[in-house]
Parts: structure tokens; sequence; C-alpha cells
């Protein structure tokens, strides 16, 4: 499947993330989307800490506050898991960019550190990635409510809507999937 179909869905109503939404097709089996797809949603992070796919937070005990949010679901049939990393990346870094167009907090700095988003000490976003027998998965999820005792900002402190959010987000994602598909076609070797 090529990049320059990515599908995607903004879904409507608000439904959890409980983890099985990073198992292979689930976009597919769900939404009729096959091949590469981001799916945004609101709803509660709920995924039960033996199921995190981050070893790092499971190995040191970290800890993620269980709110409200804006979850991204992206699945990928090309990469390894280095290239996923790597889209994660670019995934969050749009996130601060479109964040930042729209923001009107003069006082607010958000800074991308690695794969999430801060505010000052107060962190955005949690991520994940995987690997699937067949893909790639990428999650990205947006805290909507502050909560300044638990280091959390969200979405409303900015007074962004998070599903309008979303579809900047994924525009843009999908946008930029394709340009890197684009160069690679049009990128001559080097003899």
């Amino acid at each position: 499947m090529s990049l320059t179909d990515m599908k995607f869905k903004v879904l409507p109503t608000e439904r959890p993330f409980t983890g099985p939404e990073m198992a292979q097709h689930w976009a597919y089996k769900n939404f009729g989307l096959c091949g590469d797809s981001i799916v945004a949603f609101r709803g509660r992070f709920e995924v039960p800490p033996e199921s995190w796919t981050d070893l790092d937070a499971v190995v040191h005990g970290k800890d993620f506050f269980f709110a409200d949010m804006l979850n991204f679901i992206v699945e990928h049939f090309d990469s390894g898991i280095r290239e996923a990393v790597m889209r994660q990346y670019i995934l969050v870094s749009i996130l601060e960019e479109k964040m930042l167009h729209r923001m009107e907090c003069a006082e607010c700095r958000l800074v991308r550190l690695g794969d999430d988003l801060f505010d000052a000490d107060n962190r955005l976003s949690i991520t994940a990635c995987s690997i699937t027998p067949v893909s790639t998965k990428l999650y990205l999820g947006v805290y909507l409510d502050p909560s300044p005792k638990n280091g959390i900002q969200g979405l409303k402190f900015y007074n962004l809507k998070a599903l309008d959010l979303a579809e900047l987000v994924i525009n843009q994602y999908r946008a930029e999937m394709r340009r890197l598909e684009e160069k690679s076609w049009r990128t001559k070797p080097i003899f």
C-alpha cells in the first residue's frame, strides 16, 4: 500500500484507549481502513501497566496519569521499529507545530523532548511504538484536562478543540508521509 493512499478517520464519539488498538489491522477490522492508516479519537487512557510497550516505563515503574486524552493510532506496513520511532518523532513534532500556531498563551513554552511534548515541567503527551508480525504501530496520546498536581498540562488550557486539532495533525502527517515516499522515488543513487 502506498503511503500516498494512507487512510484516516477521526471518530466523532468518545471511546477509551485500552490497548487492543495497538494490534495489527485494528483500523481495518474496526473501520475498514485497509493499509497504512491513522485514527484519532477522544477517550480515557486505560491501558494497564502490564500491557505497556515501553519497557523502560515498566522496568523503572514509571506511572502515567490515566485521564481523558486525544488519542492517535498509526499503522504502517512498510517499516521496521527504527523507522517507526522516527515517524513517531515526526508525529509529535507536527502536534507541537500545530499547537504553537494556534495557542494564545504568551507564557507557554512547548518543548519536544524525544517523543513527548511538554510545557515547562508539565507533560502534554504520552507515546508508544511497537511492532507486530506485519506492521509497526504508533500511539500518541495528548492530555485534554490540565492537572498541575500530577505534572500534566492539557489542551483545554490552551483553548484548543481536540478533534479540530486531530484533523490538522492527521492531514499534516499524511502529507509528510507522502513527501517522504515521493522523495525516495525521485532520489538518484550515487554510483
